[in-house]
């Protein structure tokens, strides 16, 4: 149960401004820092306080919970947010964010997967590399923080970024040394986005496997992406599956709605039992290659057109999953829909192998989406963020993996990048890290992670090959099974 608010965040904090084009740019002025801290300053004590006192001394902070870890203090938390950081006088809303305190005299990462927060202790990679504290927040409208009413023309990348950096400056006066944001995926995204509308909030970004989707109607690298990823062998299998799926819609269709009688699965937001089918079966050959990798080619039928219904049924349920596009599957992810339908732009492959076979082609996020929610898309968002990045990227790093199909439109750098960099992992899908790169790539990434955190070891500042982890691996703090996020919602999604 959440406990009341120990304070409320005066309504008159303001963040960014917006650019002659419409575009929200700007960081907080000097004097909504200064009230910030003010307010802090005048509800804490000095800094040998208890970290949790301190921590709730920020006007609208308050404890969910304290969970217990060995090393840390883990707190989940809920931070009080304008709807709207153009009229914060229009309304506020409860924001989740967790908070893994090591020290305060240790870097901070902010991390974001984009979604939901995880209530549960975590370290991403970054983390684990500068042996820092980690703030994790919610994405705004990802259930429970969403605002009541929810006005859906307020989830967009600058009003997301503006939550970012109202936390950031909320904490920075207790989490005074460098900071670094990352994220994976859409997290990954994220980290870039906030980038671009502030910063000067963070000294270096490490984003992992993020689409960089400029131009939403032309998708052609990812038909060439999937001409030749792994090898024909694979996909042939791959591709056989998937066609047998669709020749056998009727008997497979039977079985989908007893599954879905038996599970109360309904599927009024696409709109049939025969669409949400269709689409989990054109989600299995980009599902296959963002979770799994070369190696799991096995464990695909070898010869689909003799491989018995339940063979084919069972392949694609457990790499697709049949429970995605039901209403039950979307409604979790119903503020990525919405983006990917407004801003982030979405993916339409051919797949020629399918040959006529499909009644519906891609379906585009608006399919995914209850039809009282209006959408609109607007092109011009990511072309800012890529020629943004192009031009003024500084101390940020993107990892791809070679094998990950989100990795067929991904960021470039131009000339105007600084001590930025971009990687990838031989054979890597969408899990991957730092620690998957070659030796030499491996440790010149953590070196400038080390470097931006500001805790390069002398060693390391003379020979970055001798980087490594600060904090030794923890299995539970920093496992990430990316396969198991097939199963928590639709497949395709960054």
């Amino acid at each position: 149960m959440r406990k009341a608010l120990r304070g409320f965040l005066s309504l008159a904090v303001l963040i960014g401004t917006v650019s002659a084009t419409g575009a929200s740019v700007g960081a907080a002025s000097a004097a909504d820092a200064t009230a910030i801290r003010s307010a802090g300053a005048d509800r804490s004590a000095d800094a040998t306080a208890d970290i949790k006192d301190r921590i709730l001394a920020i006007p609208g902070m308050s404890l969910i919970e304290e969970k217990p870890y060995a090393g840390y203090r883990y707190f989940v938390l809920n931070y009080t947010q304008p709807i709207d950081h153009r009229n914060p006088s229009k309304g506020t809303f409860q924001q989740r964010i967790t908070l893994l305190h090591k020290d305060t005299s240790r870097p901070t990462v902010f991390y974001t997967s984009g979604y939901n927060v995880s209530t549960n202790p975590s370290r991403s990679e970054p983390t684990r590399i500068v042996d820092g504290n980690q703030v994790s927040l919610e994405y705004r409208f990802f259930t429970p923080s969403r605002p009541a009413p929810a006005d859906w023309s307020k989830l967009d990348i600058w009003q997301a970024a503006s939550d970012q950096h109202r936390v950031f400056t909320a904490l920075k006066q207790i989490y005074s040394e460098n900071w670094l944001s990352t994220g994976g995926s859409k997290g990954g995204m994220t980290a870039t986005y906030f980038e671009r509308f502030y910063p000067k909030d963070m000294d270096g970004v490490v984003a992992y496997v993020a689409p960089n989707d400029v131009v939403n109607k032309e998708d052609s690298a990812y038909d060439r992406f999937f001409e030749n990823v792994g090898t024909k062998e694979c996909r042939d299998r791959l591709q056989g599956v998937q066609r047998e799926a669709l020749i056998r819609r009727d008997p497979l269709e039977k079985k989908y709605k007893e599954y879905a009688e038996t599970n109360g699965y309904t599927f009024n937001t696409v709109g049939s039992l025969d669409k949400a089918y269709e689409a989990v079966v054109m989600d299995y050959v980009w599902a296959y290659w963002q979770y799994s990798l070369l190696a799991d080619c096995d464990t695909i039928p070898a010869d689909a057109k003799t491989a018995p219904d339940q063979a084919i049924w069972d392949s694609i349920d457990n790499i697709s999953g049949f429970s995605a596009y039901a209403d039950q599957g979307l409604n979790t992810y119903t503020p990525y829909y919405y983006q990917a339908g407004t801003q982030l732009g979405s993916p339409d492959i051919k797949q020629p192998w399918l040959g006529n076979l499909s009644r519906y082609g891609y379906q585009p996020p608006r399919n995914f989406v209850p039809s009282s929610i209006p959408m609109k898309f607007q092109p011009s968002a990511m072309r800012d963020v890529d020629t943004w990045v192009k031009h003024n990227a500084t101390r940020m790093m993107w990892v791809y993996g070679e094998n990950d199909p989100w990795g067929a439109e991904r960021f470039h750098l131009g000339k105007g990048a600084q001590d930025s960099y971009i990687y990838t992992v031989a054979g890597g899908n969408h899990g991957s890290k730092v620690a998957g790169l070659a030796a030499d790539e491996q440790a010149k990434a953590t070196a400038d992670i080390l470097r931006w955190a500001g805790v390069a070891p002398a060693a390391v500042q003379s020979d970055p090959a001798k980087a490594k982890p600060l904090a030794p691996y923890d299995a539970r703090l920093d496992k990430r099974d990316v396969t198991s996020e097939r199963r928590q919602g639709p497949a395709l999604r960054p």
